[in-house]
């Protein structure tokens, strides 16, 4: 029968874990921090130059410290094989098509220019070339598994600046598998180097052949055999098996298990499983990850951090300076907006995830010195620690640099003012384009005005006729020709800024004819005592065109439908520009309900 004293040591890394688990990811997530920092901290804390140095003289605390990391070293390895895994599965000819010029434009150069300078830096230190070129490659990739979520929480992933960045960790992701390779054969003791690195890409070359023949001919059939069963436990089962095997026969031909993970995720990435093979195994690789950063905070010592922390900020500042620099003039030599090369700079500046792995592999493979590998995985922490500040102040910067340059833009490049009887539209988001486009198909000339500086700059790359600017700014609305404007038509979504328009426009132009978008009858109704010659309400317009639709769709002539909803579009004009006359049913409706209140 088993000790259950036994039992309960074996799974207490794993119990820790889980705990660890289920208090990092809620507690952060509440605090709008990466998990990936939680897991690295606890990793610190619990581990043996944490917490675990303490258990000779407080011995109860060998219950809640982790002292050995090999209990969750494989584990840790799983995390990295499925992220590699994904990687490849995420992977698209596509989308590298889409993206090429920034993928293996500025992420090759990124990548090399940033190893190059940090490596040389090294060098000039004393460090041997091989741990420099190792670890000027590790420092130069950035957190793909801490920027993306942070972007998608502040919901910048499709902004210019989110696109590059994506970009640039797609090649920086690619570029880890062959230095993983790298460094398996630089590992090896064999006597003969020039042949030992024959062998080893023959090998590589066999091993990859192997895998993705076998891949092209069974992953199909196999997986097709499994959905029929339409049993998701087979699917998973079936995603498990394809990354674990691919792993060990990547292993056993000499390579990284990570590589033989990325091959068989391009492979799936070609299928029609692919959707369903993200789904199914991103759970895992969330978790896995999860054991991978806190086995990476065991093997840091929070000790040194505490000696010298004035030498490891300013090394962390330092690479995140160089890397800035680097990302910034390549990007502007690229001809990317100001902003964007900003905002790139900052997000990218960090060390990232793929940094330990690098590191960790070379100071397995005696590669890298420990202590010059323990100083770079602490520098890296501590600038993946710094990653949100970055992306707030990128944030806020981009946005200023933007709105100063539109602004100039405007200024420097006013609307030419001899077109006469053109539109102005205030407010270019989804309901002012719409009425962009209808003026442009009946050619009537339009110029528009909107404050978000992203969307500004979109449209003109798109050769819209859309400025940066304030509609209720009457200066602005002078410089864009409101004295020989044909009409006026306000689209903003906030009623405030649609009566500080039309206050503005009819002080400037008493005699412009204004349409203004109103949120309900209320509102339509103060619009009108403003001047409007035209409020939309929207509740009303809505309940007219659901009105059309169902008398067409139950056999009511068009023609006396299209009819019948003027009439009463021209009621409802009538009765909303009557203040001394009674509210429309839905407005007194709203009234009572107020009163009732």
């Amino acid at each position: 029968m088993t000790d259950p004293v036994v039992s309960g040591a074996s799974y207490k890394e794993a119990i820790l874990f889980l705990v660890t688990a289920g208090v990092v990811v809620p507690l952060f997530h509440r605090l709008r921090i990466s998990p990936v920092l939680g897991f690295i901290g606890a990793g610190a804390l619990l581990g043996p130059s944490g917490l675990g140095r303490l258990t000779d003289s407080v011995p109860w605390l060998a219950n809640i410290t982790i002292a050995n990391r090999s209990e969750i070293a494989h584990l840790a390895e799983l995390g990295v094989i499925f992220l590699m895994f994904m990687i490849g599965v995420e992977l698209s000819w596509e989308r590298l098509r889409i993206l090429r010029r920034l993928v293996f434009g500025l992420g090759s150069l990124q990548v090399v220019v940033s190893s190059l300078l940090l490596g040389g830096l090294l060098l000039w230190l004393g460090v041997s070339p091989t741990a420099a070129a190792l670890v000027g490659l590790a420092l130069a990739l950035s957190s793909t598994a801490v920027v993306l979520p942070v972007l998608a929480e502040q919901k910048r992933l499709n902004t210019p600046a989110g696109r590059v960045s994506f970009a640039v960790l797609l090649f920086q992701d690619l570029a880890v598998a062959p230095v993983l390779f790298a460094i398996v054969v630089l590992g090896r003791k064999d006597g003969n180097a020039i042949g030992g690195l024959a062998l080893a890409l023959g090998q590589a070359v066999v091993a990859v052949a192997l895998i993705v023949g076998a891949g092209r001919l069974g992953l199909r059939p196999l997986f097709q055999l499994v959905a029929r069963t339409r049993s998701p436990e087979l699917f998973m089962a079936a995603c498990l098996l394809v990354i674990v095997a691919t792993a060990l026969v990547a292993a056993a031909s000499g390579l990284s298990t990570t590589l033989g993970a990325f091959v068989a995720g391009l492979l799936l990435a070609e299928t029609e499983y692919r959707r369903a093979i993200e789904a199914t195994i991103d759970p895992f690789k969330g978790l896995l990850l999860g054991v991978f950063f806190v086995s990476v905070g065991m093997n840091l010592d929070p000790a040194q951090l505490v000696n010298a922390p004035a030498a490891i900020l300013g090394l962390a500042l330092a690479v995140i300076l160089l890397k800035g620099a680097v990302i910034l003039a390549l990007a502007r030599a690229l001809k990317l907006s100001r902003a964007v090369a900003v905002e790139t700079a900052l997000l990218l500046g960090a060390g990232g995830e793929f940094a330990f792995v690098l590191i960790g592999s070379a100071l397995g493979a005696g590669l890298v010195p420990e202590g010059l590998g323990q100083a770079a995985l602490i520098v890296t922490t501590v600038t993946m620690v710094m990653i949100p500040a970055l992306a707030a102040l990128a944030r806020r910067l981009g946005g200023r640099i933007d709105r100063r340059a539109l602004a100039q833009e405007v200024t420097a490049e006013p609307p030419p003012e001899k077109q006469q009887g053109r539109v102005i539209v205030a407010g270019y988001g989804r309901v002012g384009r719409l009425v962009g486009e209808m003026l442009a198909r009946h050619k009537v000339p339009y110029l528009a005005l909107d404050m978000d500086a992203a969307r500004v700059s979109e449209q003109r790359r798109l050769g819209n006729p859309v400025y940066f600017g304030d509609s209720a700014n009457p200066e602005l609305l002078r410089r864009c020709g409101i004295a020989s404007a044909r009409a006026l038509v306000v689209t903003l979504d906030a009623p405030r800024s649609v009566e500080a328009v039309v206050a503005a426009a009819r002080a400037e132009r008493p005699d412009l004819t204004i349409v203004a978008r109103a949120r309900d009858a209320r509102h339509a109704t103060a619009l009108y005592d403003l001047g409007v010659d035209d409020a939309v309400p929207e509740t009303i317009e809505a309940s007219l065109q659901l009105s059309e639709a169902v008398l067409v769709d139950v056999g009511v002539p068009m023609g006396l439908v299209i009819a019948s909803i003027h009439e009463r579009r021209d009621e409802f004009r009538a009765l909303l520009k009557r203040k001394e006359e009674a509210p429309p049913p839905e407005f007194q409706a709203r009234r009572t309900v107020g009163k009732a209140r």
